[in-house]
């Protein structure tokens, strides 16, 4: 699969000194879902507005579909569509005209039947005659989304997409990525909802201070940084690990009725069978135990941690 879009030593940095990403290289393949996960300040608004061509980088290059966000500013831009964090329409206007203007902006010829279409996919073909002002948030942020596509672009940037929007509301948004991603568009999405990542993207990046941390598959992460636990709970209520026992790493739970075994599922033994009778043989009686897999997020807490 080719890139789309390539971000090669990017760098922004302001009259302060402040270096708000630093020497970034991103390359976003065609017809992905990439998420990009951060904590507030992290670059995530400042990477994609680089990448959209509202923030001038101090160096660097970006290049969309081949064409240069700076040089061929309006090629590349005509390929792409953003949806911001704010949101922020004309609350007079009607729900077509607002998504036919957007396509005006960008030269397009007038098209009724891609609109109506484009409306239909998000739920707003019967709002499309209301007044933006009489829609509720979460139907105006699809307006937006709707504003986004209404040029046809290859590439879509959504900031923030389910931001103060209702559960039930965020699922069907992820359902209407699905779809735009099964009709050929690239989609990237910064979010803080972790769950979101875990469901709908291709890949995920960790960027935190100004830098990725890190960009990988999404099922590869969680195969290759993701750890089990075995949680075996006790009879009785332990302040301290048997000597017996301390060469197995274990932590004893909050209530001091259980310990934790965390192990590699890479490995080729996970020393549970060990572990379990060595248990016995300390004279710890066992109630129960389970296994849990860390999470998506477990992952991006461990990685934002090590640069705080």
């Amino acid at each position: 699969m080719s890139s789309i879009v390539s971000v090669r030593n990017l760098r922004k940095a302001y009259g302060t000194g402040f270096e708000a990403l630093k020497s970034v290289n991103l390359e976003i393949e065609e017809g992905e879902i990439l998420a990009l996960l951060g904590p507030n300040g992290a670059g995530k608004t400042t990477l994609i507005s680089t990448i959209c061509g509202i923030i001038v980088p101090t160096s660097g290059t970006v290049t969309v579909g081949g064409h240069d966000i700076g040089t061929n500013f309006r090629e590349a831009r005509a390929m792409i569509g953003l949806v911001p964090q704010e949101i922020n329409l004309e609350p007079f206007e009607t729900v077509i005209n607002s998504v036919r203007f957007s396509r005006g902006l960008f030269g397009k010829p007038r098209n009724d039947a891609f609109i109506d279409e484009i409306l239909k996919q998000l739920s707003l073909f019967d709002k499309k005659n209301s007044k933006i002002m009489t829609l509720s948030g979460g139907m105006k942020r699809r307006v937006l989304i709707a504003k986004a596509l209404s040029h046809e672009p290859r590439v879509l940037f959504l900031d923030e997409p389910t931001a103060g929007v209702d559960v039930e509301l965020r699922k069907d948004m992820w359902k209407v990525v699905a779809e735009l991603k099964a009709a050929g568009v690239t989609i990237i999405l910064t979010t803080h909802y972790i769950e979101e990542a875990e469901a709908i993207a291709d890949r995920v990046g960790v960027i935190s201070k100004g830098e990725i941390l890190l960009m990988q598959d999404k099922a590869d992460l969680m195969t290759q940084m993701g750890k089990k636990q075995l949680v075996v709970d006790l009879q009785s209520i332990i302040t301290d690990v048997p000597a017996a026992l301390k060469s197995y790493g274990l932590e004893i739970g909050q209530d001091g009725k259980s310990l934790i075994y965390t192990y590699d599922t890479k490995g080729e033994r996970t020393g549970i069978t060990t572990l379990l009778n060595d248990l016995q043989k300390a004279g710890l009686q066992m109630t129960d135990m389970k296994t849990q897999q860390s999470s998506l997020e477990d992952i991006f807490v461990g990685l934002v941690k090590e640069t705080a």
